[in-house]
C-alpha cells in the first residue's frame, strides 16, 4: 500500500510592511518579498493580515488573522481590499478599492501591516485551512515563525 495521508512540507513566515500609492494603478502595493526558503510552482500561497487580539478568556489573550483577500468597508460606501500576487520566488501585497485610492489617509489601514504567509502544497491547501489549523498541522507555533523586516 502507498503512504497514509497527504505529504505536509509547507512553511510559514511573518513581514511587516507599508503600502506606497501607485498613481499609474491607482492601488498601494508593498515591496516584493522574496520568499526565504524554496517553494515550487506547484505550492500554494496563503496570506492571512494581523487584526490585533482578542480576549480568550482567563485573562488570555490570542492574535486574530484574517484571510486574504478581505474587505474594508467605510461609513460613505467607500470600499478597499487587501489582495496578493506571488510568484514561486516572491509576494507583493496590495490594496485596491472603488474610489480614487490617492484619497486614502488611513494609516491604520497603509502602515506598519502584518501579514502571516503560508506556503504549502497544493494537496492541503484544497481544505481552506484557517491560521490555527495550518499551524497545527505544520506543528508550528506563533514563536517559531520567521518574520522578515524590509
Amino acid at each position: 500500500p502507498g503512504q497514509d495521508g497527504v505529504s505536509f512540507l509547507g512553511q510559514v513566515f511573518e513581514t511587516t510592511v507599508n503600502f506606497q500609492y501607485d498613481s499609474g494603478a491607482n492601488n498601494f502595493s508593498s515591496s516584493f518579498i522574496s520568499f526565504p526558503f524554496t517553494v515550487y510552482e506547484s505550492d500554494v500561497v496563503l496570506v492571512y493580515r494581523y487584526e490585533g487580539q482578542a480576549d480568550i478568556g482567563g485573562g488570555q489573550t490570542a492574535d486574530v488573522w484574517s484571510p486574504l483577500p478581505q474587505n474594508i468597508f467605510y461609513n460613505n460606501g467607500d470600499i478597499i481590499q487587501y489582495i496578493f500576487t506571488n510568484t514561486f520566488v516572491d509576494i507583493q501585497m496590495l490594496i485596491e478599492g472603488n474610489f480614487d485610492l490617492s484619497t486614502l489617509n488611513d494609516p491604520g489601514v497603509l502602515n506598519n501591516q502584518t501579514f502571516r504567509i503560508a506556503v504549502v502544497p497544493a494537496e492541503f491547501a484544497a481544505t481552506n485551512p484557517s491560521m490555527k489549523e495550518l499551524l497545527e498541522k505544520m506543528q508550528v507555533d506563533g514563536s517559531q515563525i520567521e518574520k522578515i523586516e524590509l
